[in-house]
């Protein structure tokens, strides 16, 4: 059985015919053709999947799309400014090396952007635990933790 769902996405309105069981990061991947949100795991294990969701960092992949229903999401697709200008934590994760192959990359950020609005100066200690769902492959997290307290300081100075 197929139904409609209607949210917004990165700002945009945005609606879809979808079976019930289609899941979030489906929906963004495959019907809206945003694939910056990654699938990595299907389990909600690794955080490649992580968009927000009416300003909250969430795993796209553990979630069925209805329940976003008129919900506003915002992907990795939707941060950098109109001009194309990097977001702040974008442009941290670029300046400090926060990424080695990229697949991480988006999820990281998305939810980088969730923690820093509340730790405008965090520690190292903080972000390595903000970071315990999402998990990269390649690196060790090292130039991840920097990007995200250099962003966290960025964001919080263009306040």
């Amino acid at each position: 059985m197929s139904v409609k769902v209607s949210m917004k996405v990165n700002g945009k309105p945005v609606s879809a015919e979808i079976e019930e069981r289609t899941l979030l990061v489906t929906l963004i991947r495959e019907n809206l053709r945003l694939t910056g949100t990654h699938v990595g795991c299907d389990t909600a294990q690794c955080g490649a999947c992580t968009v927000q969701m009416n300003g909250k960092a969430i795993k796209s992949c553990s979630i069925v799309a209805m329940q976003a229903e008129g919900a506003d999401i915002l992907t990795i697709e939707g941060v950098a400014h109109a001009d194309g200008t990097l977001h702040p934590m974008q442009a941290a994760f670029k300046e400090n090396h926060g990424l080695q192959c990229g697949f991480c990359t988006p999820g990281m950020v998305m939810n980088a952007l969730d923690f820093a609005k509340s730790h405008p100066s965090p520690t190292e200690q903080e972000v390595r635990e903000s970071l315990e769902g999402n998990l990269c492959r390649c690196t060790g997290y090292h130039n991840i933790v920097k990007s995200i307290m250099a962003g966290a300081r960025a964001m919080a100075a263009s306040k």
